[in-house]
């Protein structure tokens, strides 16, 4: 950290309206020159607002009070001399490159871009100055990828892209908004890694946004955290980890995933899996170069015999990276895709009849990762919890439909709206709803033609930490009243560690380890094991 004693940034008494609603009270923070300073706060806390409003890139808001950076005020400079600012001295990584990123560009033709607009050299050197970028973020090949697209790029890679973005005008100020957040948990390493390095060598300062407290720990040198637009505590990391003062900051710091399912012990020995596997092989075409294209499609194996069992009431964890095939397995045990090998579920097998499968979709179904995405926005709440019925239950008359609907939103918690009204809930859209209620329909939806067996794809990753202790419990508690099993994909150690009874770790399609979850996570025998739980930690 600079001992500079004049900070870096300095912001005074900062509100954000949006008409006569107020999302951001007077708000006072400093970063010095060569600092790590996070924001935290859940979502909806204003962290985000609060940091784009600094560049004032928030569309329609009244904002006032004071941000003085290089002895100027961001809030009142003129948008000519604010948009010079903008990528040179302050650039911003934005928590989702897909979106971020032009699909139509290459990644090295968005990076030169900006080193264009901003230093205005030639295009030969902008292109080069974009692939020594590239690398310097550890892009392999990095004059193959300055070519690439986005889609065409891992999710690591994009959120490497942007950042060599970013730094391309060599700012003073970098604002990070949830840069790991849909990362793996060795990815998420990697990317904090990076960042440390990038910002000891260049020795600017990050403002980091995020709800990870794990990230928090590991990276930043002093801490703000935010409640619903009041900023509650601030100090150093260490000390604040310590001993949190404020209740709201405690509660965060106790948001950890806690075990609670079903006991093993409850289930009979001599009960039947509701779930077997044995040699499970899933496959993709892919196209042969040269003459043999013409003749022959070669195949890339995504799953490679993979053997597990699932027994009623317990859960089967999957954990592993991007691309180690976790995802594949679900969508072939949904029988959504086309698998080799012995594959039993609720006692049937996929590809039989019409009428066998649709027995089959009753007995399992599946809870996405995003559930804003998985969700029609143009169909209501009780549309959305009730169209398995109409499928399953096409006599049912609207009566007792509805009726069931209720009694599946109580099942997850969600009685009544904000203004205590259930007809009004039952009335609303997706998008009029939270994080972690979407998630709470989308497990309804799930529930309510009764199944046996659950796939849950990443159902938290997405969430905020107290968000995603609230929607553990409730499947814990759903596991417990109903005996579900779960089939749970996650890429984070600690929701395996609260949900899972045994575990598959997954790496480029195969099995590498596989037992009870406490003697996996304890005493891992296989060296990617050890990473991903070390990484964890």
């Amino acid at each position: 950290m600079s001992s500079n004693t004049t900070p870096l940034l300095s912001v005074h008494d900062l509100s954000v309206s949006f008409g006569s609603h107020t999302v951001v009270h007077n708000i006072s923070f400093h970063i010095n020159a060569g600092e790590k300073l996070a924001l935290v706060g859940e979502s909806g806390s204003g962290k985000t607002v609060s940091a784009l409003s600094l560049l004032r890139l928030v569309a329609n808001a009244k904002i006032t009070g004071r941000a003085l950076f290089n002895a100027g005020d961001l809030l009142s400079l003129p948008e000519r001399e604010l948009r010079i600012i903008r990528g040179q001295d302050i650039a911003m990584i934005f928590q989702e490159p897909m979106t971020a990123l032009n699909p139509l560009m290459s990644v090295g033709d968005q990076i030169a871009e900006v080193i264009a607009l901003k230093q205005g050299l030639a295009q030969v050197k902008c292109a080069q100055l974009a692939i020594d970028l590239l690398a310097e973020t550890g892009i392999e090949e990095p004059q193959r990828r300055y070519l690439a697209y986005p889609h065409q790029l891992s999710g690591g890679q994009r959120q490497r892209a942007m950042i060599a973005m970013a730094l391309a005008c060599q700012p003073k100020l970098l604002l990070a908004d949830e840069p790991t957040t849909a990362l793996d948990v060795s990815l998420r390493g990697q990317i904090l890694d990076l960042l440390d390095r990038l910002q000891r060598e260049r020795g600017m300062a990050v403002l980091m946004i995020t709800h990870d407290l794990n990230l928090v720990r590991r990276f930043a040198d002093r801490v703000v955290v935010m409640e619903q637009g009041h900023i509650v505590e601030q100090g150093g990391t260490a000390a604040l980890f310590a001993q949190p003062q404020h209740p709201y900051t405690q509660r965060l710091m106790a948001s950890r995933p806690e075990r609670d399912p079903l006991a093993s012990n409850s289930v009979p020995s001599d009960a039947a899996p509701v779930m077997v596997a044995q040699g499970l092989r899933v496959t993709y075409p892919t196209h042969l170069p040269g003459l043999r294209g013409w003749f022959k499609r070669g195949e890339f194996v995504a799953v490679q015999g993979a053997d597990f069992s699932l027994l009623p009431g317990q859960t089967l964890g999957v954990m592993g990276e991007s691309g180690s095939g976790k995802s594949t397995l679900a969508l072939a045990v949904l029988g959504l895709l086309p698998s080799q090998g012995q594959l039993r579920v609720a006692g049937g097998r996929w590809g039989t009849t019409g009428a066998g499968d649709k027995a089959l979709r009753r007995q399992i179904q599946v809870v996405f990762q995003d559930p804003f995405s998985s969700l029609s926005p143009r169909m209501t709440v009780e549309d959305i919890v009730g169209e398995g019925l109409g499928v399953f239950e096409p006599l049912m008359s609207p009566e007792q439909r509805r009726a069931r609907v209720v009694q599946a939103l109580h099942d997850v918690g969600l009685d009544r709206d904000t203004t205590g009204s259930l007809s009004t809930l039952l009335g609303r859209y997706p998008h009029e709803f939270s994080g972690g209620q979407r998630q709470r329909l989308a497990i309804a939806r799930a529930l309510i033609i009764q199944p046996q067996v659950l796939v849950l794809d990443e159902p938290t990753s997405a969430l905020d930490v107290t968000v995603q202790k609230q929607v553990l419990q409730l499947l814990q508690r759903l596991q417990r009243e109903r005996g579900l099993s779960y089939l749970l994909i996650t890429h984070d150690v600690a929701v395996i560690r609260a949900m899972a009874h045994t575990v598959l770790v997954m790496k480029t399609g195969q099995v590498l380890e596989s037992g009870p979850v406490e003697t996996v996570l304890s005493q891992p025998n296989h060296a990617y094991t050890r990473i991903l739980v070390r990484a964890a930690d």
